[in-house]
């Protein structure tokens, strides 16, 4: 048996999957179920015939229903919005015998995650277009809200503090902290929300023929920063494409920098947590983290 990654974490076995589908939904009881490859680290995710996926999430929470219906709302409000592909929201199911929450039904989207891929300048023209869709959505008013990232760097002092503090025997903390010291300090500005993905991680991105055809977790589809979805530019691009992004996004030097800020956020969180109960996970970490300071380093 694999490692959990959280201390909540909830086990979902088939067996378990396959028994609530059949009691809830009875017109898939017809379908296999089997779980994809990769491991998500919100949800356990399950294949569902050949078009839909059954998603669990992995920890409690207060209020999971309520964060389910507004993933969904999310996702309806991105479909079809861009030229690339993005899963539609189907049903919730209920807590059962086995699991004590409420889960989810999306439709699944073919392509291959671009974790192991190195995307070239195609790519990244696409995931230009795509991040340009995603601003081009109407916030109808809404701001950013909650703690997560996409607001203000410094609100997020306390959570590097504890990733430093976890990182001691991982990482050369002195040297990012006189970085954190740096991005911290960048000013947003007058600079008004627009609509982000808010986790362009490689994980959550598809790829056919070295060209970006899907993108998947839509759930944190909000406003924020139009920097957020910039994370994209360090989780997935070398220099080279990295600079066809900014350019095609015609990005300014303080918006890039503060998409950097963000994706040294995320990735400072992932190496620490997931270094030993999912190592593929700190290392992407640990490969976006080397970009971001890299970039630095040639200032």
């Amino acid at each position: 048996m694999e490692p959990a990654m959280h201390d909540d974490q909830l086990d979902i076995s088939g067996p378990t999957v396959r028994a609530l589908i059949d009691e809830q939904f009875p017109q898939w009881r017809e379908l296999p179920v089997r779980p994809p490859a990769g491991h998500g680290t919100v949800n356990a995710i399950f294949r569902v015939g050949d078009e839909l996926t059954a998603r669990f999430p992995l920890q409690p929470r207060p209020g999971v229903r309520a964060w389910l219906e507004a993933e969904a709302a999310a996702a309806t409000e991105l479909l079809g919005r861009t030229r690339f592909a993005t899963p539609a929201p189907v049903a919730i199911g209920e807590p059962g015998p086995g699991y004590p929450l409420p889960w989810s039904v999306q439709t699944w989207i073919p392509g291959v995650v671009a974790t192991d891929q190195t995307p070239g300048d195609a790519f990244a023209s696409d995931l230009a277009e795509f991040i340009t869709g995603v601003r081009a959505l109407d916030t109808h008013g809404r701001t950013f809200t909650g703690d997560g990232r996409g607001g203000d760097l410094k609100d997020h002092d306390a959570s590097m503090e504890t990733c430093f503090d976890r990182s001691e025997s991982l990482l050369d903390v002195p040297a990012l902290r006189r970085l954190w010291s740096h991005l911290r300090e960048l000013p947003r500005g007058d600079t008004p929300d627009v609509m982000n993905h808010g986790d362009l991680m490689p994980g959550n991105v598809l790829m056919a023929d070295g060209r970006l055809t899907g993108v998947l977790d839509v759930g944190g589809l909000g406003p924020a920063d139009p920097a957020l979805d910039l994370i994209g530019a360090w989780h997935l691009l070398d220099p080279g494409p990295r600079a066809t992004l900014r350019d095609e996004l015609a990005c300014d030097d303080l918006e890039w920098e503060r998409g950097r800020a963000w994706a040294f956020v995320q990735v400072m969180e992932l190496i620490w947590y997931y270094d030993t109960t999912n190592p593929p996970m700190a290392g992407i970490g640990r490969r976006t983290l080397a970009r971001v300071v890299a970039a630095d380093m040639g200032r």
